[in-house]
């Protein structure tokens, strides 16, 4: 059986996976010509999101089922003070994550994607900072369940 600390783990490492998935596929995505890179913008917010979530479920601070970065940045601050004040600037990328989604006139130049693929991965960069000891402690041994 897993422990408690385990389980937390598996979770903090499952978030992050999806979160390396969403930008590697916006990358993928960029290597291509569109018309609207919506959707590579989208990736890179839930990339963002993601990373956010990996953080607060390491620190077992519980959040709502929300693309708000706002939102995901005001819990983090019951963490950290100072690493949410890090990752204010991404706030701008929760746009992407519903109002782009959907038929209508908005669309994302390619120029504004770059931009957010790049957030996206500064946002990784300050939330693996943040994780470095705890995820270079690795997973704690134990038996383990099925």
């Amino acid at each position: 059986m897993r422990s408690r600390e385990q389980v937390i783990w598996d979770f903090v490492h499952a978030w992050l996976k999806k979160a390396t998935q969403d930008l590697e596929v916006s990358l993928l995505l960029m290597k291509e010509e569109w018309e609207d890179y919506s959707t590579c913008a989208f990736h890179a917010q839930q990339t963002a999101e993601k990373f956010i979530k990996a953080y607060l479920v390491k620190h077992q601070i519980e959040f709502r089922k929300t693309h708000s970065l706002g939102e995901l940045i005001e819990l983090v601050e019951q963490s950290d003070d100072s690493l949410a004040a890090h990752l204010r600037f991404s706030v701008w990328l929760m746009d992407f994550a519903v109002e782009f989604r959907y038929p209508g006139e908005l669309f994302v130049a390619k120029e504004t994607a770059e931009r957010a693929i790049a957030d996206a991965r500064k946002v990784k960069d300050v939330i693996a900072s943040a994780l470095e000891d705890y995820l270079a402690r690795g997973r704690s041994g134990g038996k383990e369940d099925g």
